[in-house]
Formats: C-alpha cells, structure tokens, sequence
C-alpha cells in the first residue's frame, strides 16, 4: 500500500491542486464556541468535539481534498497554561481522530498542524533553540502517533523556529509542509528574507513550502519567492483584521492568481469559511479557481488585527 507521505508527494508532483480547508478557530467562534486565550482553537477540541467533527464535515462537503486537525493549540506549552499539559498526548490524538473520522469516506489527507510554539506575530518570543527541539520534537511525535498523514509547520515567522520544527518532523519520519507568515515585502516577521526561510529547509526535504495567515492582498511579492523555490507551494491567506470582510467570489479571484502563479495547494486561514472553500474549489479541478458555485456570504466584519492575540490563527 502506498504511504500517505508518497501519496501526497505524488499528488502534488500530478493534476490539479489540492484545495485545503480553511479556518476552524474563527469557525469555532462563529458557532458559539469560547476561543479565549491561552486555549483558543484547542477548547474545541475540549469541549466541543462534536463542533469540530462538523467543521471538518462541512470543508469536505465544500471540496476540501486535505483538512488540518485541530491540533494548533493542544501542545503542552499552552495546555500548562490551565493545568493540562499532561493530556497533550490525548488531545492532539482527539483531534487528528476527529478529522480522520470526518475524512473515513474520501481520499482526503488529513494534515496535523504544528505552529509557533508562543505567539504566531511576535517573533521576540520565539524560545530558545534547546526548547524549540524538545517541544517541537514532542508534538511531532504526537502527531505521528496520532496517525496524521503529514505535518504542516504553519504561521512561522523566524527561520529559527522553522528548521526547529521541520526537523523535528523529519526526524519523526513524517512528511512535512512548511509555511511562513510573511509581510507585504516577502519578508517573515522577524525581518528575515522568504527566500532564505525556505532555503533554510529545503535541505529537510519538505513537500510544499509557502505562506498563510497574511491578507491576500500580500500575497503577490511572495509568489516569485516561491516560483523560484524549486519546491511545490502552498498559499492560505487569513480574512481578519482591517479590510478582512471578503466574499467567496472574490477570495477565489485572489486564488486564482497564486494557481495561475503555480501553487499547487490553496486553502484557507483565519476568517475563511467553507463557503469560501466552496468557491475556489470549484475551479481548483481545472487548474483555474473560477469563483463558481457557491451563493456570496459577506463576513461579519472582525474587530481584532492580525496580532491580538498569542495563539491565534488559521485553527
């Protein structure tokens, strides 16, 4: 039988693009789900199980082909914050099985999510190496022992932390993507270049590297960067913040140009719905996101910016 790894390895290399899912934390919010910090997306997975199981239910219903497991928040890192860091074993396993579950009856991937372990827009408070290799390489393992079919490394915003998690992956034996919270100049938030982010690990042999939880409007100077990486690439943009409110249509026009660009994956972050999913899934089979199918929805407008809070983002 096939690994998952080479399965999605071959999936990349062949065909249309992947659609990823879109958020699950903002989702959470939206259907009356508490996110508060320390816990955010994680208390779903707490407290309401069943919330995330439909979530997951509804991006494959909208043409989801990969979904992340709500595994943004469950290291123990953030689970210390309330006394549970003790179940971080558990909770990653819950929640990689809830999307397992919602994902029985298809071919979709099930991604499992590795973030920043503090705050995804302040890279001042990344830890120190040793930290990153011991927490990383744990929720890694989790992961792995969970059954995800690869890791995405998500919302990076130091190279430092990226190799950290990349090779704690790796070193898992597990696939792994890996993608960048960038600014408008094709820079991570710490300052340091894209191009020398993804030259820093390539070396690891990643699937798919590329940027998410920026607004799409900042996507563009990013996507030579990732055509010339040599890599396939990703793109899953956030709709918060200042001027976050987009409808489907118009978040698949923007698809459309990181498709005709080369992604090969395209997804959504925070504030995406899968309404949104529905809409540049549509076009993804034909290797163009047209926008169809899927009835406008403005979003409720977001009061919070892009750095409000430490653990927030796409899950």
């Amino acid at each position: 039988m096939t690994s998952p790894g080479k399965r999605l390895r071959e999936r990349l290399a062949t065909g249309p693009p992947l659609v990823l899912d879109g958020a699950t934390g903002t989702e959470l919010e939206r259907l009356g789900i508490p996110s508060e910090l320390p816990l955010w997306s994680a208390r779903g997975v707490i407290e309401a199980p069943e919330t995330v199981l439909a979530i997951h239910r509804a991006y494959l219903a909208a043409g989801a082909q990969a979904l992340t497991a709500n595994t943004f928040r469950t290291q123990r890192r953030t689970l210390d914050h309330v006394g549970q860091g003790h179940r971080a074993g558990e909770l990653t396993a819950r929640a990689v099985a809830l999307a397992r579950e919602a994902a029985l009856e298809s071919s979709s991937f099930v991604l499992g999510s590795a973030p920043p372990l503090e705050d995804c827009f302040r890279p001042e408070r990344v830890p120190a190496d040793a930290i990153l290799a011991r927490e990383h390489g744990e929720h890694a393992r989790h992961l792995v022992e969970a059954g995800a079919d690869a890791i995405l490394v998500e919302t990076i915003n130091t190279i430092r932390e990226a190799v950290a998690a990349v090779r704690a992956a790796r070193e898992c034996g597990a696939p792994v993507l890996a993608s960048f919270v960038s600014r408008r100049e094709a820079r991570l938030l710490s300052g340091e270049p894209l191009d020398e982010a993804i030259d820093a690990v390539a070396p690891f042999g990643p699937l798919a590297v590329g940027v998410n939880c920026l607004p799409p409007e900042s996507v563009p100077p990013c996507l030579g960067v990732l055509q010339r990486a040599d890599l396939p690439f990703l793109v899953y943009a956030n709709l918060i913040g200042p001027g976050g409110q987009c409808s489907p249509q118009e978040y698949a026009r923007f698809a459309r140009g990181w498709i005709e660009a080369g992604a090969r994956i395209v997804g959504g972050c925070c504030g995406t719905r899968p309404e949104h999913i529905r809409a540049l899934s549509g076009g993804a089979d034909a290797n163009c996101v047209t926008g169809t199918g899927s009835t406008a929805h403005e979003l409720p407008a977001r009061e919070e910016a892009e750095g409000s809070g430490p653990t927030k983002s796409r899950s």
